[in-house]
């Protein structure tokens, strides 16, 4: 059964799309800890971050730096945090979050609510900055 990440590239299931390639997709979380917080997903179903082949885990990484680097770029940030949890869903994913101390990466905060049109603003931002 395709995880929701898989109906989200397959565009099943709408998303705030940042940035994909022929690999991976990088798309707003929806119930993020702070503005700009991004999911990087390699397009092959895998459950298990470890699990994928060395070169897609390799390129996933080179992938979220880009990413990352627009974030920072466009957010108001001290840095882009990463994070894998890899418990949520079954499919790899690597969370970058903007963050200006250790606490805002803590996943046991509220997370924030935004509207449609402050999503798509803020994804068009950072897409935007991509190079």
């Amino acid at each position: 059964m395709a995880t929701i990440f898989s109906k989200i590239i397959a565009g099943e299931i709408p998303s705030y799309r940042i940035h994909e390639d022929e690999r991976y997709f990088a798309f707003l979380d929806i119930n993020p800890l702070a503005e700009g917080h991004t999911l990087v997903i390699p397009k092959v179903e895998t459950d298990y971050l470890f699990d994928l082949e060395d070169d897609l885990l390799a390129g996933m990484t080179v992938f979220a730096k880009k990413v990352a680097l627009a974030i920072d770029q466009v957010m108001v940030c001290k840095r882009v945090g990463v994070a894998v949890l890899g418990l949520e869903v079954p499919h790899a994913h690597i969370h970058l979050i903007p963050i200006n101390n250790l606490h805002d990466i803590e996943f046991s905060r509220p997370k924030l609510k935004f509207s449609e049109e402050e999503f798509r603003a803020t994804a068009a931002k950072i897409s935007a900055a991509i190079q």
